[in-house]
């Protein structure tokens, strides 16, 4: 109740403040909140709207599953062995830091403009999000852990399924809450190439024929989808994290 009754509040100073916003800026620039909501719910009744949505929700669930089965298993393997570690290291530390969203057009010309190669684009960018919080989790298990396990005459594979998952599950699921936000971000990009569906065309669409409402409906459902991911990632860091729990 104390988290509804929160985002109630939110909503209503977002409201307001947008509200102000539009009366300041004027409905050419930004339009009201009435306005959008009407449009909103306009849109809603058109099929045209929801294929949209589809695809652009085809797009981050699979580039997100992706991520996951990839990129957190390489990051608990890392973790665990020193050996890996060393020899990978070099190799992140050096494609790390490189913007991926510059890479766009080559992964564009290698998986072309359809739903691969726009997936791929997000792929690349979510897998470092995702492996080096997952390595670090389990580089940071202590050896008392890991050694107590042991002396009980516990295995490697028991070490990783009763030590090192449990105790890198929460580091996952705040990566894949920061992911949620990133992956809505660049996909507004990936969406303005040779893209006839998805929600990135659906606002350069209303953009070019200067339909201001539809612009903000297209902002405000890419942000209502951030935030329904970063929710449905806490709801699941507090099921299977019921030990983590204050």
């Amino acid at each position: 109740m104390k988290s509804v009754s929160g985002y109630v509040w939110a909503i209503l100073i977002l409201l307001i403040a947008w509200q102000v916003g539009a009366w300041w800026a004027g409905e050419a620039i930004l339009a009201s909140p009435s306005t959008v909501i009407v449009k909103l719910f306009s849109e809603a009744h058109t099929g045209r709207f929801w294929r949209h949505l589809g695809a652009s929700s085809f797009r981050i669930f699979a580039a997100l599953l992706i991520s996951f089965v990839t990129a957190v298993p390489v990051g608990l393997a890392l973790g665990s062995s020193r050996r890996a570690d060393r020899f990978a290291r070099p190799l992140i530390y050096l494609t790390y830091p490189v913007p991926k969203i510059v890479l766009l057009p080559i992964v564009l010309l290698i998986f072309g403009i359809g739903d691969a190669g726009k997936i791929a684009m997000l792929w690349i960018i979510l897998f470092f999000q995702l492996l080096i919080t997952t390595r670090d989790a389990a580089r940071a298990v202590s050896r008392a852990a890991r050694y107590s396990l042991y002396s009980l005459g516990g295995t490697r594979l028991q070490l990783f399924r009763h030590v090192i998952w449990p105790s890198c599950l929460p580091a996952v699921f705040t990566a894949l809450r920061i992911a949620s936000g990133t992956v809505v971000a660049v996909l507004f990009f990936v969406e303005s190439i040779g893209t006839r569906y998805g929600m990135g065309s659906y606002i350069l669409d209303a953009w070019g024929r200067s339909d201001i409402p539809q612009i903000y409906v297209g902002i405000v459902v890419l942000a209502l989808v951030g935030v329904l991911l970063y929710e449905t990632f806490d709801v699941l860091e507090r099921l299977f994290c019921r030990w983590n729990q204050l």
